[in-house]
């Protein structure tokens, strides 16, 4: 990543590129699809998908709750989506199915999460997360939550070597997301025990679909003909 140290690159709503520099949203690409049920049901709805509509709900959580910025809140009990895998994580973390959740955050990358709050406030603000740059003020809230960032001073968002470390922390029940076919079929073969959750799925290939069907234990659909596909009887 060149330019500003301080660089996020997201895909969000619809899988529209989004760059997040200083704090500023400086880009934002087209969608792969027109709406999402999901979107208008936002905080600051979106609808239809447009890269004008994206930018300003972004911006609003960059307001809300310090999305890309030394701000940003870690924490949170909130429900943001009933289906989503920050709550289905959640809840296996509350009921002791899972003791720690492999997951992603803008600003730490890869982070070893322990508490259903420390996902939530994590994983239920933030998906897609492509590529991020170290911002101190987020690693140490994580890890004064009780989170692992295996990656301080890069930022680095490598989901096999996170499960890894927190396998090797002492954790044995671990949840982690996906979002390439080949980390999960990296992390299957040497973490079998592992519960792996496929993401961000919207605009993947059939070859992707399978490869995730065939790897993980949960798939999420987003806006799949794909995965739909695969998954149906």
């Amino acid at each position: 990543m060149t330019g500003s140290p301080d660089t996020h690159e997201i895909e969000a709503i619809g899988r529209c590129r989004i760059v997040v520099r200083d704090g500023v949203v400086v880009e934002v690409g087209p969608p792969l699809i027109r709406e999402c049920p999901l979107a208008r049901r936002f905080a600051r709805p979106v609808h239809p998908i447009t890269p004008e509509a994206v930018k300003a709900n972004i911006e609003h959580r960059i307001r809300a709750f310090g999305m890309c910025s030394a701000d940003r809140q870690v924490l949170s009990s909130g429900e943001y989506v009933g289906f989503g895998a920050s709550e289905l994580i959640s809840y296996g973390l509350s009921a002791a199915l899972f003791d720690a959740a492999v997951i992603a955050c803008e600003g730490a990358g890869t982070v070893i999460a322990p508490t259903p709050g420390l996902v939530q406030g994590i994983g239920g603000r933030m998906s897609g997360l492509v590529r991020t740059t170290p911002i101190p003020g987020v690693i140490a809230s994580i890890e004064l939550n009780g989170g692992i960032v295996p990656f301080r001073d890069t930022a680095a968002l490598d989901q096999p070597e996170g499960v890894g470390v927190a396998f090797a922390s002492g954790y044995s029940r671990v949840a982690v997301t996906v979002a390439l076919p080949a980390d999960a079929r990296e992390i299957r073969e040497a973490f079998p025990p592992a519960f792996i959750i496929a993401v961000h799925t919207t605009g993947i290939t059939p070859a992707e679909a399978s490869e995730f069907a065939d790897t993980c234990d949960i798939v999420t659909a987003c806006a799949s003909r794909a995965v739909r596909e695969v998954a149906a009887p």
